[in-house]
């Protein structure tokens, strides 16, 4: 585990895998979409999308006492997530270093679902989607060039920033959404099955 004044304390996929197997496991937050979590996911690992957990933090606060580590694809949702509850006042938060994709590469056991593009992936193809069709079509009218423009600017603050709006808005569409990703059902796994559990 490490810590820093400007950072959220980490935990890497080994020291995990290990509390897990000793039966110390932390309260899992996946952060990520429902279909990225339905493709692959940490067994016993919660699905609590980061504009849900944003926007239901002081809800979702009183349900988390123990230890909480957050997971995302790589690690960057997860530690807006901590900042987020860290704002509601949850202590013993943790990122999973590397995320999901440090788990995997770590050989840890994996849960499969259903396979999905996760949100990186598909901001990758929006992104240069846009700028393909507005610079082809900026042949005809001059003026869509700053379509790709802005499309540029909008990846350099969210690589600035680590945040991506783009990623934001496809998460919310129906293929990255599903039906247990309300804040009751939420809840109500939390409320009812202890950190060691494992969630359908």
């Amino acid at each position: 585990m490490t810590t820093n004044p400007t950072s959220p304390a980490t935990l890497d996929a080994t020291t995990l895998r290990e509390l897990i197997a000793a039966g110390r496991a932390p309260r899992l937050l996946d952060v990520r979409t429902p279909a990225e979590f339905e493709t692959s996911h940490i067994p016993g690992s919660y699905n609590v999308p980061l504009d849900l957990l944003k926007e239901h933090r002081a809800e979702l606060r009183r349900h988390l006492d123990e230890d909480v580590v957050l997971v995302c694809r790589s690690g960057a949702r997860a530690a807006q997530a901590e900042r987020a509850l860290a704002g509601a006042g949850l202590p013993h938060l943790k990122v999973l270093t590397g995320g999901i994709m440090a788990w995997q590469a770590a050989d840890a056991p994996i849960a499969h679902g259903r396979p999905r593009w996760d949100l990186e992936r598909q901001v990758r193809l929006v992104a240069g989607s846009i700028v393909l069709a507005s610079v082809v079509a900026s042949v005809f009218v001059p003026g869509l060039k700053w379509v790709a423009g802005f499309v540029g600017a909008g990846l350099t603050v969210a690589a600035l920033t680590n945040t991506c709006a783009m990623g934001m808005l496809l998460g919310k569409l129906p293929y990255n959404r599903g039906a247990t990703c309300d804040l009751e059902t939420v809840v109500g796994r939390l409320r009812r099955e202890p950190a060691s559990g494992q969630p359908a």
